[in-house]
């Protein structure tokens, strides 16, 4: 694998979106998009569970890295387990390896970025690294620096670059892939609702992120969820199972600069504010 400077392709992607009635529901449990030849993309079925959630299967020459195992534990409601088997098993077919090893990492440990832990536990050839900030941080070297940018090498050039990134959560971890120019960023900026838990921090990383963005070329920004409908500054309701009027996935580095803005506005005092494709929702 040979990494230059990251071409955006397209992403006009018709996500599975729940059905009018979860009982008659007609999505895949797990819908899965080949953005490119070494890089995927997964998206929970909602009537499994309303977050349904993004994860992201992204392979390197070494190995393979899952970014969060989504919301459901139970492999016969949610097959992530035999749908990554699956997917690394066409990747090696056509890229043919003695060994390969797949790493399990995550963008935070609420629940529904976790739940499917159990079904790696006991995968051959694999690392689960937990998402907790006892376990994570160690991993990432962000319990002796929490400025620094971690490196994780899959193997061909592919090195994703692993930012602390707190506000949403305090073990929150933003990646970048210089293959595809993806900021992978988790529940901290995705099109809906920005839950926030610690304000400060919040502000701190995503002026980092900015920062950050302006010295890499970012193609997509990516969250792990979509909560927006089209209509500017008007989200679904909570628990919602059927999103007819969703807005694409991918953000850019322009919502970045919105969002640090929008901050610096509301300075000590923040409140819920809608900007067109999100809310910033401080907790409290």
């Amino acid at each position: 694998m040979a990494v230059g400077a990251p071409v955006a392709r397209p992403l006009d992607v018709r996500w599975i979106h729940g059905s009018p009635s979860a009982k008659h529901n007609t999505d895949a449990d797990i819908q899965v998009h080949e953005y490119d030849e070494h890089t995927v993309i997964l998206r929970q079925n909602k009537a499994v569970n309303y977050e349904a959630p993004f994860l992201f299967l992204l392979f390197g020459a070494e190995r393979a890295v899952l970014i969060d195992t989504g919301a459901t534990a139970e492999s016969e409601y949610f097959p992530l387990r035999a749908t990554v088997d699956d997917l690394i098993a066409k990747w090696l077919t056509r890229n043919p390896r003695d060994e390969y090893r797949l790493l399990v990492l995550h963008t935070h440990p609420h629940g529904d970025h976790i739940a499917g832990d159990g079904q790696f536990a006991d995968r051959p050839a694999t690392t689960l690294v937990g998402a907790d900030l006892p376990t994570a941080w160690p991993y990432f070297g962000f319990d002796r620096d929490a400025e620094a940018v971690a490196r994780v090498d899959l193997g061909g050039g592919r090195v994703l670059e692993c930012l602390a990134t707190p506000g949403h959560h305090e073990a929150a971890v933003t990646y970048y892939d210089p293959w595809t120019g993806f900021l992978l960023t988790g529940d901290t900026v995705y099109p809906g609702r920005l839950y926030i838990n610690d304000w400060p921090a919040f502000g701190r990383t995503v002026k980092r992120l900015v920062e950050f963005s302006e010295s890499r070329p970012v193609t997509y920004v990516l969250g792990c969820h979509i909560e927006m409908t089209r209509t500017p500054g008007v989200d679904y309701p909570i628990r919602a199972t059927y999103q007819p009027d969703e807005p694409p996935l991918q953000l850019t580095v322009d919502h970045l600069h919105r969002i640090r803005a929008a901050v610096a506005e509301l300075g000590d005092r923040p409140r819920r504010h809608p900007l067109d494709d999100l809310i910033l929702w401080p907790n409290g």
